[in-house]
């Protein structure tokens, strides 16, 4: 036996339908339509008919309500609508075209940036993104020059009173060789970002992240020495895999073969959360930069919020 295809819906009938549930008048619903009155009551007749069942009841005085059914139908009808007019709102807009620039903090770069621009390629495929990995302190500056349209970077060193949007945050933890036991050697041997950064403005006389290990450190009374120094993740890794130091890292980072996380009781004090912060230039491309904007939320799990202002001794000048 052969099934035949099922009856599809006509959408000015839903249309209607809708405007019928939810002005509770047929002539009103008629008006907001743009039919007249027969016309609509010819739609729902028809309607009916391919329901094969009544999903309006009229009362006197021409007030309408709708039975069980017809309250099922008014969900799934604005549902099918909604599909139908977002469907084509996006094949009639306009292409966006031209280019982006991005910013990313280089420790989020490996495991967020290819979710980033899968996503925006699909929500804006004529859209050229240029990238720049870099350390989060170089990031700020190249957005107050202009240089970027949107930065994903470090909580801390974001220019002063610019709008931001905290993205994500984590703990950090000490990564150790697996293999070796550099954790345990007193002074602790350490392979950290350099305290004299290249990109960070003069005023500053100390890294952020540099000083942020060295504090801890210090805090719980454990003794160090700086064996290497790299302004990137995967310097500062070598060193660790390599069994001359510890280092640290962002909690759920993904780590290469020969590192491990150190455990809380094997003696290294705890380290404090990094936040990190999205920000839109002063002169943004648009309408790029808030659809770009849009997917990095969405990346990173949709719990974007405003960022509290961080204190003035933390913040590059503008």
């Amino acid at each position: 036996m052969t099934m035949g295809m099922p009856v599809g819906f006509d959408l000015d009938l839903l249309r209607s339908f809708v405007a019928i549930a939810e002005e509770r008048s047929f002539t009103r619903a008629a008006a907001r339509v743009g039919r007249t009155q027969s016309a609509v009551s010819l739609q729902m007749q028809r309607l009916e008919g391919v329901l094969g069942q009544t999903v309006i009841i009229r009362g006197k005085g021409g007030s309408v309500e709708l039975n069980p059914e017809g309250q099922y139908l008014l969900g799934r009808a604005r549902e099918l609508l909604a599909l139908n007019d977002d469907i084509m709102r996006s094949l009639h807009a306009t292409p966006v075209h031209g280019t982006i620039r991005l910013g990313i903090a280089e420790e989020l770069s490996a495991r967020y940036l290819p979710r980033i621009l899968d996503r925006f390629s699909h929500a804006a495929p004529a859209v050229e993104v240029e990238v720049a990995v870099a350390a989060s302190c170089f990031l700020a500056l190249k957005l107050k020059s202009g240089e970027l349209d949107l930065a994903l970077l470090r909580a801390g060193l974001e220019p002063r009173q610019w709008p931001a949007v905290e993205i994500w945050h984590s703990p950090m933890r000490w990564v150790t060789s697996d293999t070796h036991r550099q954790h345990l050697r007193d002074p602790l041997p350490l392979s950290i970002s350099p305290a004299d950064c290249p990109w960070r403005p003069s005023e500053f006389s100390e890294c952020l992240w540099h000083g942020m290990v060295i504090r801890a450190l210090e805090q719980g009374g454990r003794n160090y020495r700086v064996v290497s120094t790299s302004t990137t993740t995967q310097g500062q890794m070598a060193a660790a895999q390599a069994g001359l130091a510890v280092t640290n890292t962002l909690a759920d980072d993904r780590l290469a073969e020969g590192l491990r996380i150190v455990r809380a009781d094997e003696g290294l004090p705890e380290l404090p959360e990094c936040r990190y912060l999205m920000l839109t230039a002063r002169e943004p491309r648009q309408p790029a930069t808030d659809m770009l904007a849009a997917q990095v939320s969405e990346v990173f799990g949709g719990t974007a919020r405003r960022a509290p202002r961080p204190p003035s001794t933390q913040a590059i000048t503008g």
